[in-house]
């Protein structure tokens, strides 16, 4: 083989590589994490978890990506180490599927629609399918079926590049005998090994291993060995992502390597013990791509047969390995949510998405408890509570930083159209909720002033923000709702009550203006009035923010003056009826 036949052979090593990548990523966007997080909840059974880790990365392409999924899981606490076992076996068997799909290219046949299903080709049609679809298409999902397709084109594009180049080895009598040094057990799973560590993908070095069989000088007795290397070098990726993780998430990556390495020791020993007496013919016969996929399927699916009754064994195993230490450590709410926001986790985006609206999601749960107890502080005080409100702000302070940086890394990574609208809603949301903590921080040192003091409202005064209280609670609520649930109906709800707020707003002003006029109430009791109610009235603007930015996103129409504008100009009667209804709900004495 001359430097060009080098370059091709590279050339096509390379385009082989991308088209899995590509594929693997559009399959990924396709699923838009929904694949992942049935992953992460449906793994009751251990033979359900092995099947569903089966699918999952027969879709997704990629043990790997499977398995540092479930480090990540492990890592985040969403998932037991006992799950983790049965869904790293079945990744093992979904990763088969590649080495499937690439002998179907060692097809030989006259028959036209046998000669179609090769990929040389039929992958040209779907190479000028998916470009269609990624020039004209504008919706997304076309967009990513584009992109798998034309991985797929260029993955088998690399393989029949790579297939021809080494083909005149067959003829070299030096790359024949480096075969033949393979085709000793130890050294086999070696090169398999360290070929597979190296770029990280079992089904890609299969792939370079079944591109290898058109020189017909890759016997069984060689490829075996190198197959069974081949399943302990994918260990390589879960073991890096390990590092720096929990002791589960460790001990989880830790199950990955030991099934893989008991699996193959085990299938090692008794397959040559027994071809010591049996002497099996056939490993002297040149191998095929079909016979490659034959092979790494039946070492997968019965490892997994014979090491699934002992996956406690293996769990305990892992356990050894990295032993628990006495420490007790007081977790938060938010330190286990900060857990789900793992950095293994923004190689497939749409999970990430997922675990970041979670997060989300339970920061909007401690603002509402926030300004709910700094509430009742004004009714009573309560010191116990208002530390509680004191903790719960810094806790939301820290969920901005947290969940902020991590969208700022996601919003790099490659996303769906649906993927960017959440993360856009999220970040400009963050800010809303932790305004609204800040203003429950300005009720409670209001109330907490009124008691030091020994100050009270007047019975009036005090019947006026029982009922005002009520509205900004609904509206609190109400503005939770809809950023869980993207709701977008029910913005009208929640601009009308902002409306009937701030009318409450300025008729309490007035109502204590008279009060004071009669010296029913002081100077200083109006202080404390008129920032309670301020406060209020900043919460209902924030809660009206986040209902409308979610609206604008969702319709990709920015602008917050004039979308609400465009909202009570097209539905004025809906509107005005909705707002007497609410006007009248929150009716002062």
């Amino acid at each position: 083989m001359d430097i060009f036949g080098v370059l091709t052979m590279v050339g096509g090593l390379a385009l082989f590589l991308y088209g899995m990548s590509l594929m693997g990523d559009g399959l990924s966007h396709i699923s838009g994490g929904r694949l992942e997080k049935i992953l992460e909840k449906l793994t009751s059974s251990p033979m359900k978890a092995v099947l569903l880790g089966a699918v999952v990365t027969a879709v997704i392409q990629s043990s790997s990506a499977t398995t540092v999924m479930v480090v990540g899981f492990v890592n985040s606490g969403v998932m037991k180490l006992s799950q983790a076992v049965g869904i790293i076996m079945g990744a093992n068997i979904g990763t088969t599927m590649t080495s499937w799909i690439l002998s179907l290219s060692g097809i030989e046949s006259s028959n036209f629609f046998m000669q179609f299903l090769k990929p040389t080709s039929f992958s040209p049609v779907l190479a000028i399918i998916g470009v269609s679809f990624l020039m004209f298409s504008k919706k997304e999902k076309k967009k990513d079926v584009g992109m798998i397709l034309v991985g797929f084109a260029i993955l088998m594009f690399g393989m029949d590049t790579m297939s021809g180049a080494v083909k005149p080895l067959a003829n070299v009598p030096e790359f024949t005998n480096i075969l033949l040094a393979f085709s000793n057990p130890i050294l086999g799973m070696v090169a398999g090994m360290v070929l597979t560590a190296v770029i990280q993908s079992s089904s890609a070095s299969v792939g370079i291993l079944q591109a290898l069989c058109v020189t017909g000088a890759v016997s069984y007795a060689t490829a075996i060995p190198i197959i069974m290397g081949q399943n302990i070098g994918t260990c390589i990726t879960a073991l890096l992502s390990g590092i720096g993780a929990s002791k589960n998430a460790r001990r989880a990556s830790l199950i990955h390597l030991y099934f893989n390495l008991i699996g193959t020791i085990v299938f090692m020993v008794v397959f040559y013990a027994i071809n010591a007496f049996a002497h099996f013919p056939f490993l002297e016969v040149a191998a095929g791509a079909a016979g490659i996929a034959v092979i790494h399927t039946v070492f997968n699916v019965s490892s997994t047969i014979v090491l699934l009754p002992f996956s406690k064994v293996i769990e305990k195993l892992a356990y050894i390995s990295i032993k628990d230490e006495v420490e007790e450590v007081v977790e938060t709410q938010a330190d286990k949510d900060f857990k789900l926001l793992d950095v293994r986790f923004l190689e497939t985006p749409g999970l990430a998405v997922e675990e970041c609206r979670v997060v989300a999601r339970h920061m909007s749960e401690v603002t509402r408890e926030s300004l709910t107890l700094a509430m009742e502080l004004v009714a009573k005080y309560d010191e116990k509570k208002a530390e509680r409100v004191k903790f719960l702000e810094n806790e939301i302070d820290r969920y901005e930083d947290r969940l902020g940086s991590y969208l700022v890394k996601l919003a790099q990574k490659q996303m769906s159209e649906r993927d960017n609208h959440t993360t856009s809603i999220i970040l400009q949301c963050l800010n809303e909720f932790e305004r609204i903590s800040d203003h429950a921080v300005n009720v409670m040192f209001s109330a907490k002033e009124m008691n030091e003091k020994g100050l009270s409202f007047s019975k009036k005064a005090v019947e006026e923000l029982a009922i005002y209280s009520q509205a900004v609670s609904e509206i609190m609520e109400l503005a939770t709702e809809v950023f869980s649930s993207h709701d977008t109906d029910r913005t009208m709800d929640i601009e009308t009550l902002k409306e009937v707020i701030s009318y409450l707003r300025s008729e309490l002003k007035q109502h204590h203006i008279k009060r004071l006029q009669k010296g029913k109430c002081t100077i200083e009791m109006g202080f404390i009035h008129s920032d309670i109610i301020t406060s209020y009235k900043r919460v209902a603007d924030h809660c009206s923010n986040i209902a409308v930015c979610i609206a604008e996103v969702n319709s990709d129409e920015y602008g917050t003056h004039s979308y609400i504008d465009e909202m009570k100009h097209n539905n004025s009667e809906v509107y005005k009826s909705h707002y007497k209804h609410v006007r009248k709900k929150y009716q002062l004495p």
